[in-house]
């Protein structure tokens, strides 16, 4: 089965006219499928649109929240409730189009395991939209080790179980190809059409892509560190400390070769803050290890991925 997934926030113009093109699309595949909306506090009608789509056709799923909880707690949502083995994500406000469906779905029938959606021609502003999203994309390829061209379109594919048990949180929901590669998926991108907004305004700014390069910084931690957050804490701790041991050395050199008291240099408060700060560092580090290892064990999670048994039945 395919399921659809388009997070909606304010989008009443555009819900009817996208339901058609998808449907029209989704008919034409010789496969069961289902759309799921999930309305995030839209204020707009889009609620009562919605619903009204929901009565008509019962392939129409809709999810609403009680408030806005931002894109990617509804591509969760839209995850969770998902029944397809394969998962579509795309945008309500019609710049994705429905018509490059079947183009993913070739790519995921040729053994791929994520597709992601590239806006070779991208119908935004350059400045508030385009120059920030490559500086954006730039980063996330250079760090992660993914690289792909647009990691901010919504329109992607992806095989169901390559994401199973993957939680998103913050602006996250653009780096399922990553969680998925480091999984061991085959990721790949095709070019699609990207056609300009005209209802609506953009729900994005500038400041979107400070959120990412944070969220990108936690997404890096744990995938490298997740497993012995000690090694981040406790490097820093042992450099602390070590510019602590230097502070002191110099401001004993100074004391009886230089003859500059401790109060007439920062040395002796250099030397405090760097202790203090490598200490707790070291003992935030065992206090990181004492949590990843309840986390694990009492969850009974494995710290290892299997691809395969043989004469072997798994637990």
């Amino acid at each position: 089965m395919i399921s659809v997934i388009i997070p909606v926030y304010n989008e009443v113009a555009t819900i009817a006219v996208l339901y058609e093109r998808l449907r029209e699309v989704l008919t034409a595949i010789d496969r069961p499928w289902e759309i799921i909306f999930i309305n995030d506090g839209s204020t707009d009608g889009s609620k009562p649109a919605l619903d009204l789509l929901a009565d008509k056709d019962d392939k129409v799923k809709v999810i609403h929240f009680r408030r806005n909880f931002g894109q990617t707690t509804a591509m969760m949502a839209g995850i969770d409730f998902a029944r397809g083995d394969i998962l579509i994500s795309m945008d309500g406000d019609l710049q994705n189009d429905p018509a490059d469906i079947p183009m993913f779905l070739e790519k995921l029938e040729q053994g791929f395991d994520v597709c992601s959606g590239w806006r070779k021609n991208r119908q935004d502003s350059a400045l508030k939209r385009v120059i920030p999203s490559r500086i954006a994309n730039f980063l996330i390829s250079r760090i992660s080790g993914v690289h792909l061209p647009d990691y901010g379109c919504s329109l992607k594919a992806y095989k169901k179980e390559v994401i199973k048990g993957v939680k998103l949180y913050g602006e996250m929901h653009r780096f399922i190809p990553i969680y998925a590669s480091w999984q061991g998926a085959r990721v790949t991108e095709i070019p699609v059409t990207h056609h300009p907004r005209r209802h609506g305004t953009s729900k994005y700014g500038l400041e979107r892509t400070l959120k990412v390069i944070l969220d990108l910084i936690v997404v890096k931690f744990l995938a490298n560190y997740a497993q012995k957050p000690i090694y981040v804490f406790g490097y820093v701790g042992l450099v602390s400390i070590l510019i602590a041991i230097a502070a002191a050395g110099a401001s004993l050199y100074y004391k009886f070769f230089g003859n500059k008291s401790f109060i007439s240099t920062p040395l002796p408060l250099l030397f405090v803050l760097a202790t203090i700060t490598g200490v707790m560092c070291i003992l935030m580090g065992l206090l990181a290890e004492i949590v990843i290892r309840t986390y694990y064990e009492s969850q009974n999670k494995p710290v290892y991925l299997i691809a395969g048994l043989r004469n072997l039945e798994p637990d």
